[in-house]
């Protein structure tokens, strides 16, 4: 693909390399600019550099990093056929913060715009910092709200918006008394943190939370704690941050056992239920509630990825089309400063591969999502995610 260039780069820095990275770090040199001049001269054309694992020896990474350059390829193409000129290059970070700098700093001296990833959170604070000052942005693939903000915006769905978008259903349905039930490491403690921030802008109530440690014993000693709770607080509603991976199945089990059953009270989860598509059939989880992304934008981009290239996308591919999408857009408007914080911003949003999606000043996003239900092992949308971000809060 001629609009598309790869920067493959081994663990050896290169002096030129070094060096770049030493200026790009100090903030202090007098011929270090805020603002890329770059940014004030796009007019339908942009430099971008894309971030991924391409030689990481961690298990899939490669077949990641290729659904994503897929991916980011199918949205150029597009955006070509209306005259606007996307010159992707792309820089293996071989999942290494160290060597994720290095590259970031690379891609700005080769004239990058804008950068594209990486994936995971360490990674790209790596980039940010190398970065810091030059008034290049990174949309990053990460969910990780603790790493946004200054530079960097996440592409990924964050527990916040799902979480946001979960209570405020529940509330319209009457919920009004709800546990928090989470696992006792980093994940389940901010999503923990998500679901009660999204309670407190709401009439509704925590009736209470319960922990748990990553150990069958550990989930079985909450059954009763849980139990207790609910009968003595008159809970609807029960919010989970467990994956299918995770906790889930158990409870799915334990908890009908012990007579709490959804929806007499509601089973609500921030993960996916429906990932892998075997959680669907825990006879416990029936009639439970969780967000997903608008399922006809997903599968119209899944068709026209597997129409291409013969084969499903990674779930984290999508991201690199909406990435592409954003740039695309607001490049093709012609405006001043068009990659700038303050036109990524913009609160009409972009139309990505999973539906309408936002950035936030803090770096966060919001994502137009969908409730589903699971009915007789289907994933059934029970409230459509919304088509627009008119009416949809500010």
């Amino acid at each position: 693909m001629g609009n598309l260039r790869r920067k493959l780069h081994d663990g050896t820095v290169t002096a030129f390399t070094f060096l770049a990275v030493l200026f790009l770090s100090n903030c202090q040199e007098a011929t270090l600019s805020t603002e890329s001049p770059s940014l004030n001269n796009v007019q339908g054309h942009a430099t971008v550099a894309l971030l991924v694992p391409s030689s990481s020896e961690r298990q899939g990474d490669n077949v990641l990093a290729q659904s994503i350059e897929n991916a980011a390829a199918i949205a150029i193409s597009e955006f070509k056929q209306r005259g606007i000129q996307i010159d992707l290059r792309v820089y293996d970070t071989a999942h290494d913060p160290e060597i994720a700098a290095q590259q970031a700093a690379q891609a700005v001296v080769d004239g990058a715009e804008i950068i594209l990833g990486p994936i995971y959170s360490t990674t790209t604070q790596a980039a940010s910092q190398a970065i810091a000052g030059r008034g290049v942005n990174l949309l990053s693939f990460s969910n990780n709200a603790r790493i946004a903000g200054n530079n960097v915006y996440l592409l990924g769905a964050t527990y916040q918006n799902t979480a946001d978008r979960l209570v405020a259903y529940a509330e319209s349905q009457g919920k009004m008394s709800i546990i928090i039930v989470y696992s006792n490491n980093v994940a389940g403690q901010s999503g923990r943190d998500a679901i009660e921030s999204a309670i407190r802008q709401t009439q509704i109530q925590v009736a209470g939370t319960v922990t748990y440690d990553l150990s069958q014993q550990s989930v079985i000693q909450s059954i009763p704690v849980i139990k207790s709770i609910a009968e003595s607080a008159s809970v609807d509603a029960i919010f989970f941050t467990s994956t299918s991976a995770g906790a889930m199945p158990l409870y799915a089990q334990l908890l009908p056992e012990a007579g709490l059953v959804s929806p007499d009270i509601q089973f609500m989860g921030l993960a996916r239920w429906d990932i892998p598509t075997q959680t669907l059939d825990l006879h416990g989880l029936q009639k439970g509630w969780f967000a997903l992304p608008d399922p006809v934008h997903t599968q119209q981009f899944e068709t026209q990825y597997r129409e291409r290239y013969g084969q499903t996308p990674h779930p984290i591919g999508s991201l690199a089309l909406d990435g592409i999408t954003a740039i695309g857009t607001l490049i093709s408007n012609n405006e001043f400063e068009p990659l700038s914080r303050r036109s990524l911003t913009q609160s009409n949003g972009f139309q990505g591969a999973n539906g309408v999606f936002r950035f936030h000043h803090d770096g966060t996003n919001t994502k137009g999502l969908a409730i589903a239900e699971i009915q007789n092992k289907q994933v059934r949308v029970i409230d459509p995610a919304p088509t627009s971000f008119t009416n949809f809060g500010s």
